[in-house]
Formats: C-alpha cells, structure tokens, sequence
C-alpha cells in the first residue's frame, strides 16, 4: 500500500507543477521550446504515473492482469473501484502516454493547450475515486 502512496503523492506533484505552468500555453508552447518540453515531459510523467497506479491496485487488489496499458482502467471500473463510465473514458489517457513516448514531433498545440490541460481535473477525480475504494486520505 505505501506504493500506492508514494504514486498517488507523484500524480499530485506532477498535476501541481502542470498547473502552475499552463497559463498562456499557447503563446508559450509555439515560442518557447524549453517551456514546450517541460510541459510535455511532465504531462509524459503524470500520465504514466496514472497507468502505474492503476496497475499497483490492480496487483493490491488481485485482479486479473491486464493485457495493455487502457485495460487496466477498465478493470478498475469493472471492480467497482472507478465508475465504469468515468474509466472507460479515462482509459484514454493510455493513448496520451504512447502519443507523448512515440510521436511527440506531431504534437498539436491546440489538443495540448486546450483539451489536455483542460482535462486535469479527471486526473484529480481518478485519485479521488481510487483513495475512496482504497480507504486512504487524499
């Protein structure tokens, strides 16, 4: 369980650091190359981090193993430890993490600026809804 801690603390380090730098994004992503790649590194970690911690349940909680990174959302939502609607949608974040690792010179700033950083909040609802299936505070 301490790993599960230590994630969860890692996840809200990573949302704090994103969110103190997203202002004025899209000037900053099309103009400052050091900014660009800090923000995609930290989203890279943020999102790897959530499919780390939705594995280190897994394993707590003896589910059965999954057979992809998007799967292990799906588990938790089919064990009652995320809502099902909110994993299956957040299983996209799987995507995000292989997008970011494999083609980051395709990026879109628009998708980056806007519906990513705009979309940080599910990062918070997941860590909530895995502290209260695992009784831990947030």
């Amino acid at each position: 369980m301490e790993r599960i801690r230590q994630k969860i603390g890692r996840i809200n380090e990573h949302l704090s650091i994103i969110r103190s730098i997203k202002d004025d994004c899209r000037v900053r992503f099309a103009t400052d190359p050091v900014y660009r790649g800090a923000l995609l590194h930290y989203l890279y970690l943020l999102s790897d981090s959530c499919i780390v911690l939705a594995e280190l349940v897994i394993k707590h909680k003896k589910l059965r193993i999954p057979q992809s990174y998007a799967e292990s959302f799906d588990i938790l939502g089919d064990s009652h430890i995320l809502d099902a609607e909110f994993a299956y949608r957040f299983a996209s974040i799987a995507g995000f993490r292989n997008f970011l690792a494999h083609d980051y010179e395709k990026i879109d700033q628009e998708i980056i600026c806007g519906q990513i950083t705009g979309s940080l909040d599910d990062v918070s609802q997941y860590l909530h809804q895995i502290c209260m299936a695992l009784g831990l505070d947030e």
